[in-house]
């Protein structure tokens, strides 16, 4: 049988390379499924594979959709599987997907055809609240609705919690309860093996891989997207806390008013605040990672 091997993992474990080294054995394209590194205008602070890396195998879905427009885990499931039925049809016999985005891999896996349909005025409504109040309000209205989720999704990005919440409310139902639906099946075989490494040596790697974003200029990055930082792929970590500092810089914030997400922050006052919020949320988000694949029993974990 036609075989897919999905290469997952947390942010910063090395699942590029892994992924390229096996492409290369199997005479396979990449198939990306990270939410972020679709977007053509998001680069730097996506960590997108490299230009000698990128030209090493073919990959897909790299800088392949605008930020403009609303992309959703549905919409992967969908553009993902017509992709690889076309490469197994070309002769393919076995094919490699690599990301860490674990709802975009359970798109693809398991279907996600349950899902309602977004309501779009609902949605701006939440993300207009979102801007307004900052994600904190909306993650504790979502723990109240769906206290599953809130312990497994990135409550950190914002895109992420505005739609989890806002199925709660237009089902009254939990979001999580749609992902417990009958499993679609799939005309291929689907292995799936996790990347770890010590704890240690992972937040090492997040915290340099972070500052080697700022020496490849994320901050210009970030500046160049401003006139996009409302929509929802922007709210991101590495970008929304650039947009914090420039809000201070540019006397947006007062510090009196200022509430903040986690007990002891401070405003964003430098740039080395940022990074270190970078830094934090960044391995916060690979501890999230980690804990949302745990209960995966197919997953074949190895550690580089």
């Amino acid at each position: 049988m036609k075989k897919l091997k999905i290469i997952l993992g947390p942010t910063a474990v090395g699942k590029t390379d892994y992924s390229i080294e096996t492409a290369l054995r199997y005479g396979s394209p990449v198939i990306s499924c990270d939410s972020r590194q679709i977007y053509k205008e998001m680069t730097i602070g996506t960590a997108v594979p490299s230009a000698e890396q990128l030209s090493a195998v073919q990959h897909y879905f790299i800088h392949s959709h605008t930020v403009e427009e609303l992309y959703t885990a549905g919409k992967y499931e969908l553009e993902a599987l017509e992709l690889i039925n076309r490469l197994f049809a070309e002769g393919h016999e076995t094919l490699v997907m690599a990301g860490g985005s674990g709802f975009y891999i359970d798109a693809l896996v398991n279907g996600l055809d349950d899902f309602p349909a977004a309501d779009l005025q609902l949605r701006n409504e939440l993300m207009e609240r979102l801007r307004e109040e900052g994600v904190e309000a909306l993650r504790l209205e979502l723990k109240a609705h769906d206290p599953e989720s809130y312990a497994t999704i990135d409550i950190a990005n914002g895109q992420r919690v505005v739609r989890a919440l806002e199925v709660c409310l237009m089902t009254g139902k939990p979001f999580s309860s749609f992902k417990t639906s009958t499993r679609k099946s799939r005309d291929f075989e689907i292995e799936k093996i996790g990347l770890t490494r010590p704890r240690e040596v992972l937040y090492d790697r997040i915290n340099r891989r972070v500052l080697q974003m700022i020496d490849a200029g994320l901050v210009e990055e970030v500046r160049s997207l401003t006139g996009y930082r409302d929509l929802a792929a922007l709210q991101t970590v590495g970008y929304k806390e650039i947009f914090e500092w420039f809000d201070w810089q540019d006397g947006l914030v007062d510090a009196a008013l200022w509430d903040p997400l986690s007990p002891g922050d401070v405003p964003v006052t430098s740039l080395e605040r940022a990074v270190e919020l970078i830094q934090r949320n960044t391995r916060r988000y690979a501890k999230r990672q980690l804990s949302y694949w745990g209960r995966d029993k197919d997953i074949r974990w190895l550690q580089l």
